[in-house]
């Protein structure tokens, strides 16, 4: 087994590539990929076959296409198609056949179909309309179902809620769940989310809540129902700040979320039993922490920032989720999105 890493850069049109160590979780430098067009969102299939990347630049806004080759986790371009909008994330649905994507500025998701060499459809099975400040998309662990946060404000008033939609993997479609979608009960804005890998619970970061939010999933029904929220912030900080992602360790029992303003990573501690979080404090990072990623093992965080373009690496603490810095790496200019694949 070997590690990659892949890091857009978005001021730079370039997709990096790096090798991981599993032991130490040192970057080697390995190679660049060439991808006009501003390059943010990554994803990659549960095989590992394919690594599909979106362009944000007006004018080229797109999906691409890429072959992992498995003996050396090198890219090889596929196709491109183009878009009618923005694509601030993306993601591959559990079977591994279709490519979704979310649409903050146009109010949208859509879903694209691949082949098994990786060429995605030029036309979108989907392209529904949402609501303001879509800012994700993810299947359930099902497939059946998926959801879609939408941030509270911005340039533009967001949705607030975070949509609920039943996903048909036969033919792509997805079709509006009852209730269409949860509210927090305050303009928390969530963004970005992750499932607990051990209980039927959600965990939504929330962009101008700067918190995290824990909701019950109903595997049944395709519903959540929130039940917690805790800041990512220290009592007493009144600066500016927002949250971007979040991330679960492998195990389910540490939870982390960064802070952009605040410049750390937020920890927290997940409860085994019934998936409530218990803060654990925050840990320094580079300027403005993006995008960021936990390896396969949890043993290894890395945090990019935008501002800096760098990439920091810590040593997560298996017993208390600590992290301990090990070294930071420049990257380039604009990192937008890390993503750690085992081949």
């Amino acid at each position: 087994m070997t590690r990659f890493m892949y890091v857009s850069l978005q001021r730079e049109d370039r997709i990096a590539q790096y090798v991981v160590d599993p032991d130490t979780g040192a970057l080697e430098h390995q190679a660049d990929y060439a991808l006009a067009g501003m390059p943010a969102p990554l994803a990659a299939d549960p095989q590992r076959r394919f690594l599909f990347a979106g362009r944000r630049l007006p004018g080229e806004f797109g999906l691409s296409g890429f072959r992992i080759r498995p003996n050396d986790g090198s890219l090889e371009p596929v196709n491109h198609v183009p878009l009618g909008g923005d694509p601030v994330h993306i993601s591959v649905d559990r079977s591994g056949r279709y490519l979704m994507s979310a649409y903050y500025y146009q109010a949208r998701v859509a879903v694209h179909g691949f082949d098994g060499e990786g060429v995605l459809e030029a036309s979108p099975i989907e392209w529904r309309e949402t609501g303001t400040g879509a800012h994700y998309i993810q299947t359930d662990p099902s497939n059946r179902f998926a959801f879609v946060p939408h941030i509270a404000e911005g340039n533009h008033t967001g949705a607030n809620a975070i949509f609920q939609f039943r996903f048909d993997q036969e033919s792509g479609r997805l079709s509006p769940n009852e209730p269409d979608r949860v509210i927090p009960n305050a303009p928390e804005g969530p963004r970005h989310f992750c499932f607990n890998p051990n209980l039927n619970v959600l965990y939504s970061s929330n962009e101008q809540g700067c918190s995290v939010s824990a909701y019950r999933f109903d595997p049944e029904a395709g519903l959540l129902t929130p039940f917690q929220t805790v800041p990512t912030l220290p009592d007493g900080y009144d600066g500016p700040n927002s949250c971007s992602q979040i991330q679960i360790t492998p195990d389910g029992r540490f939870l982390y979320a960064p802070n952009r303003g605040h410049n750390s990573i937020a920890a927290f501690a997940v409860d085994q039993a019934d998936g409530s979080l218990t803060a654990r404090g925050q840990t320094d990072t580079e300027p403005i922490p993006r995008a960021f990623s936990l390896d396969s093992s949890g043993s290894f965080l890395y945090a990019s920032g935008l501002d800096s373009g760098n990439l920091a690496a810590y040593h997560i603490d298996r017993d208390n989720g600590h992290l301990e810095p090990l070294a930071t790496y420049p990257v380039g200019q604009g990192p937008m999105w890390v993503l750690i694949i085992d081949l």
